[in-house]
């Protein structure tokens, strides 16, 4: 409990001081305007983004994900309001803002940068196929968002040699890319556990219900999906949630090894923080048939000791170990998957145990505690 409140007081603190860093290596009301718009779509994000280095590079990152965020909510909604106001372009219901004014005036500056040009373009691409299979049967949708966030690079170097993408002297090599099947296995991770926690959201949907868990899995429990949301069908709901967990752990051994590859400081807690919080979100939703009830979310000071205290592989390889410990520990034997649930956590503390990296237990764990450690930091502030 006081670990974590201190985490949120120190988190506090880092996301003034990433605020003021961000806003200082981009002046300008244009810039002032997108990082605040970055801080309302997703303040984690925000201050992984905001601590990124150089200012180039903080500045090409916090457009690319705006923009992959504004095609995500036009490709994933069934239907959009969209009103004019000034300048500004609001999207109803997704809390996601355009500013045709102030993006034109970034986007001169950053148009040779083509990690943006060519991402964003590849997203568009992508966003258009996905969209026609919306509401798919056999296979997992992949959200813009994640496919973009997940091909973010493993490194930058400071030089011009041909292959790179430029923008002035930062440069991006080919090699310094992790192998295509290997961000985008690690993209998916996230995507997973995104579409795991997010059931009731999608299927109250209005004027349909978006479905995007596979129906080769959920078929098995129960004939109609929406069904699950309905306390009679709770058994097999929770069946079928733990298969959909089991699933997506078959990708951490991707997350690990890519994530071992990333050499820069801020780019490897850029891509970690959200992964360790994805594992513990995993161990949070595994037999939780409150997924089927509500918004399950991991509490406030938890992830703020996540985005404290992820700061190299042992403490990677520590986390995912403990969560998986957390996991393991709700696995019922009468549940049809937990021979092969087990058999994956096994297979994931095995990789974390031969790594020699994992450091002291840190004490991890999902329950909420008795009093809110957000509101303790907010009157001793």
């Amino acid at each position: 409990m006081v670990v974590e409140a201190a985490a949120v007081a120190k988190l506090l603190v880092a996301e003034a001081s990433a605020r003021r860093q961000a806003t200082a290596g981009a002046p300008g009301e244009h810039w002032a305007f997108l990082y605040a718009m970055l801080r309302r779509v997703s303040r984690g994000f925000a201050l992984v983004i905001q601590q990124l280095a150089p200012a180039e590079l903080r500045n090409a990152v916090c457009v690319f994900y705006l923009v992959l965020r504004a095609l995500d909510t036009l490709e994933a909604a069934a239907v959009y309001v969209i009103s004019w106001q000034k300048d500004t372009v609001k999207m109803r219901g997704a809390r996601k803002f355009i500013s045709f004014h102030m993006c034109s005036q970034i986007l001169n500056p950053l148009l040779i940068c083509t990690f943006i040009v060519t991402g964003v373009q590849k997203m568009t691409q992508v966003s258009m196929q996905r969209s026609r299979y919306r509401f798919f049967r056999n296979s997992t949708a992949i959200s813009t968002t994640v496919i973009g966030i997940s091909h973010i690079p493993k490194g930058y170097r400071r030089n011009n040699k041909e292959n790179g993408y430029r923008d002035g002297d930062i440069c991006m090599q080919a090699e310094d890319l992790a192998p295509d099947p290997l961000s985008s296995s690690t993209g998916s991770f996230l995507q997973k556990i995104n579409i795991i926690q997010d059931y009731l959201d999608d299927i109250n949907e209005i004027p349909k219900p978006r479905m995007f868990w596979p129906r080769e899995i959920w078929i098995k429990y129960i004939e109609t999906f929406e069904d699950f949301k309905y306390e009679k069908n709770s058994r097999k709901a929770v069946q079928c949630l733990n298969e959909m967990v089991s699933n997506g752990l078959t990708h951490v051994e991707d997350c690990l090894r890519y994530m071992s590859s990333l050499k820069d400081l801020s780019v490897f807690r850029f891509c970690a923080i959200p992964q360790v919080l994805g594992i513990a979100m995993y161990a949070h939703c595994y037999s939780n048939v409150d997924i089927f009830r509500g918004i399950v979310k991991l509490r406030h000071g938890l992830v703020a000791r996540v985005t404290d205290e992820t700061n190299s592989m042992a403490d990677v390889f520590t986390a995912f170990y403990e969560f998986c410990l957390l996991l393991e520990s709700k696995i019922n034997n009468n549940d049809p998957n937990a021979m092969l649930t087990r058999k994956r956590v096994n297979a994931i503390k095995e990789i974390c145990n031969s790594s020699g990296l994992l450091k002291q237990n840190r004490g991890y764990y999902l329950d909420k505690p008795k009093c809110n450690v957000a509101m303790v930091c907010y009157f001793y502030r």
